[in-house]
């Protein structure tokens, strides 16, 4: 488990409907267990090539997790996309990317020059 410092194992199996976690040593951990093992989630963390900053790239992250299995076309999608300085940290970069519900922001400012 990562949602604290202890990084519980965690051993997780299915009895029929019901979801059956141990080793967690909090209850955080039963509820991210369960997510991992239906649909684990991703906060994607990348750089952007930004035109006429004073820096080449901008860092940036999706503002909520997104399932893991549509990281690919999230990237893709952020790699198509041109982008142009100035930039402030905060700034959504792209909107709904990949239809996913999840806005890009920069994490980063990029001034003009």
């Amino acid at each position: 488990c990562i949602l604290c410092p202890r990084g519980c194992n965690l051993i997780v199996d299915k009895t029929g409907e019901e979801w059956n976690v141990k080793g967690n040593g909090c209850k955080r951990g039963v509820q991210y267990a369960i997510q991992e093992a239906t649909c684990p989630m991703r906060t994607v963390t990348t750089s952007m090539w930004i035109d006429g900053g004073d820096y080449k790239l901008i860092s940036v992250k999706t503002d909520k997790p997104i399932p893991k299995e549509r990281i690919g076309e999230v990237l893709d999608e952020i790699s198509r996309k041109n982008i142009y300085a100035p930039i402030d940290i905060g700034d959504i970069l792209i909107y709904n990317v990949a239809a996913t519900d999840a806005n890009v922001v920069a994490t980063r400012r990029v001034c003009a020059v």
